[in-house]
């Protein structure tokens, strides 16, 4: 994804999000690794692409450590506006709650329904395993794939075992992923004081 500064070096184009330190991006940072790499064949442009956890953001040599503040998180907005346009719906998320499910759980926990919500700012994920319902809070939207599915593993788990008993973190040990996601939204948390990680041992 690049980007061309104006003419006047460092400022963020006209449009460009709110790179203020109290933006989107700059609560994120914290949350992925950055890498920031100079090149003296870049002139004017700035780009910036995933690479498995990192983020790698590719500036001109000449900018100072202000612009190269300023860009990354200019860059970070750029590339999460482009990720939350690629999130699933709630027919996509519940097929991918059924995966889930075959991989780790033998099939055994059978969702009726999975769907992004908008009201849950305590925590990231939900269920009512009466009604075999799981909600995910829209914050996960954008997050890398392993992530959003932890929070589905972990929701998937309770539909089997309520509690987080020690039965319950053996159950979801299935999924590999689950100490690097819960890492992750450590991370989120820490940088952006938002809610508790779902479901912490000793709750």
């Amino acid at each position: 994804m690049p980007a061309e500064p104006s003419p006047r070096a460092g400022q963020p184009p006209r449009g460009a999000p709110d790179p203020s330190p109290d933006g989107p991006a700059a609560r994120a940072i914290e949350a992925r690794a950055i890498e920031v790499r100079r090149s003296a064949r870049r002139r004017r442009t700035v780009s910036a692409y995933r690479e498995g956890d990192r983020t790698v953001i590719l500036i001109p040599a000449r900018m100072s450590e202000a612009e190269e503040r300023r860009w990354v998180t200019v860059m970070l907005d750029k590339l999460a506006a482009q990720e939350n346009k690629r999130v699933p719906g709630d027919a996509e998320l519940t097929a991918r709650a059924e995966r889930l499910s075959a991989q780790y759980f033998d099939g055994r926990a059978r969702p009726a329904s999975v769907r992004w919500v908008t009201n849950q700012n305590t925590r990231w994920g939900s269920c009512t395993p009466a009604e075999g319902s799981i909600r995910l809070s829209h914050r996960l939207k954008g997050m890398p794939e392993y992530v959003v599915d932890y929070v589905l593993c972990h929701e998937l788990a309770h539909l089997l075992v309520p509690g987080h008993g020690a039965d319950f973190w053996r159950l979801l040990e299935s999924y590999p992923r689950t100490e690097r996601a819960r890492g992750y939204l450590e991370g989120v948390v820490a940088a952006a004081r938002l809610p508790h990680v779902p479901g912490a041992r000793g709750e």
